[in-house]
Order: structure tokens, then sequence, then C-alpha cells
């Protein structure tokens, strides 16, 4: 039997974070290895226990959980972080993917689902659903709406380092497909479309695919 996947609670509610070991506490494949209540205990927490995933709060007294994320996604093989929040607002999603959290995750989000998604990110795939992140990325483009948008063109001088082969392959992570989705549009084998997005993760210097596809629509680019 392969090692559960260990899990960080992040949540300044002391029910909630009750409630999320209660859930998890009879799920083989993960153990909730500890809990703090705010963002400035996270980083002793991580030392301590190295936790293959954090479930992150936003809402936090001393610092809030968008901040905590930023800060622990900069270190050096940091966990993967889940954000979780009662608010499904679109500022939201968008400052935790930039943040660098590899999903968003709502407090009322049925259990099974909740568990699947912890499993997901354990395993390195991004959580966000195509609907939200094309919700998400049409949120961006109203935000980008003018041509001389600083984001806009740090974008697009990252996206010009790519081959034509990487930028297709970046363009369709933007669209939300899977990697199966994209190895069918462009004739590739699931295999190598992996290997296409390990190498955008690294030649971009960015944390999960949801942050490329934030990068080709902060680019704007004309199809």
């Amino acid at each position: 039997m392969s090692t559960p996947a260990r899990i960080l609670i992040v949540d300044d509610d002391a029910l909630v974070r009750l409630g999320l070991s209660m859930m998890l506490a009879g799920v083989e494949d993960l153990e909730v290895v500890g809990e703090v209540a705010d963002g400035t205990e996270v980083f002793g927490a991580v030392n301590e226990h190295r936790p293959d995933v954090v479930l992150m709060d936003i809402r936090m007294p001393r610092m809030d959980g968008l901040a905590a994320t930023e800060r622990l996604r900069a270190r050096r093989d940091p966990p993967e972080v889940v954000v979780m929040t009662t608010f499904d607002t679109d500022e939201h999603i968008l400052r935790a993917m930039r943040a660098g959290a590899c999903g968003f995750l709502l407090k009322h989000t049925p259990p099974e689902q909740f568990v699947d998604a912890i499993r997901r990110a354990a395993a390195g795939e991004p959580i966000v659903s195509p609907s939200v992140l094309r919700r998400l990325m049409s949120y961006v483009g109203d935000l980008s709406n003018a041509a001389a948008d600083p984001r806009r063109e740090r974008a697009r001088r990252a996206l010009e380092r790519l081959s034509p082969n990487e930028l297709a392959v970046a363009r369709l992570v933007g669209e939300g497909l899977a990697n199966s989705e994209i190895g069918r549009e462009l004739s590739m084998s699931v295999a190598t479309v992996k290997a296409y997005v390990s190498r955008l993760l690294t030649k971009l210097e960015l944390n999960n695919r949801v942050q490329i596809a934030l990068l080709v629509h902060d680019a704007a680019l004309e199809e």
C-alpha cells in the first residue's frame, strides 16, 4: 500500500478544522498531519510536518491565506496549496491562482468531491474545473482591456521565448483542456503533452498549469 498523502489544515475556525479532520480521518490514502489557526503559523508547521497538501483558508486575522500561499509557494519544493473559502468570487479565485495555489474549494463542497480534489492536488493536478477556469479567464480578460497593460506586455515577452509547439500547448492549457484533450488536438501522446507542460513550467518559472493559463490570457494573444 502506498504512503498516504500528508495534509496540513490551516483555518482560524476550530470547528472547521475539526470537521475537516473528522472527514479525512476515514480516508485511507490521506493523513492529516497537523492543524494551525493562522497564516503566520503555516511556515513552522510545514517545516515540522512536511505536508504534501496544505488546505488554506482565505480569511484569517493576522496573515490571510493568499499572502501565506504566495510566501509558501516561493519556497524550494513547496507543498501544493488548496485554498478554501465560503465566498465564490472571481477576485478570490484569481488571487489564489496567481499566488500559486493549485486549486480553490468552497467549504460547502460535498465531502466526496472535497476528498477527490485533495487527492488530485496531492498528485500535482490542478483542481479548477474547466467551467470555473473559463469564467476566470473571462474575468481576466475584462481586467486587461487596456492595450498598454504592463501585465500583458510581460506575459507576451515571456511567451515569445516558447517554441511553436510549446506555445500551442500553452494556448490549449489556457482553454482549460486536460492533457488527453490537448493530445487529441495536437496529435501528441499524453506523455508528450505532460513533458511539454513540465517544460513550460520550467521555462516560464511557474508553479502549476493554472498559472500557464493565466499567463496566456494575460497576453491576450489573438488566434
